[in-house]
């Protein structure tokens, strides 16, 4: 039963990954000043950078930080951890403050449809 859950966990992060990925594609086609290169493996990379990124701050600074909050402090905080990532990964992330701001909105708007993180 525990083998269960552990490969019904690891189905849940790889979907995780894989739905935040394609987020990030759309985002970068709809937003300027957010590229993000590589094709979907880029995308992956990034979409992983961004989640530890975001798990350190809420890490550091608590739950309520999260962009789960939907709150304004989630928001600032979603587009500085986009903004942040992108020179973890230089080659394959670049935004601008613009375009973290407007990424870290859609990002928002389609997590509201389609949420990234399995509950």
């Amino acid at each position: 039963m525990a083998d269960a859950n552990v490969r019904q966990q690891w189905i849940g992060v790889i979907i995780r990954f894989v739905v935040s990925a394609i987020v990030l594609m759309v985002v970068s086609f709809l937003s300027p000043g957010f590229v993000v290169q590589g094709g979907f493996i880029g995308a992956l990379i990034a979409a992983a950078v961004i989640a530890i990124l975001g798990y350190l701050v809420e890490a550091l600074l608590g739950d309520r930080i999260s962009p789960q909050s939907r709150g304004l402090v989630g928001f600032i905080t979603a587009a500085v951890v986009i903004y942040l990532a992108q020179f973890i990964i230089p080659g394959l992330l670049t935004v601008s403050i613009i375009g973290a701001l407007i990424a870290a909105f859609i990002i928002g708007l389609i997590d509201a449809f389609v949420p990234t993180v399995l509950r």
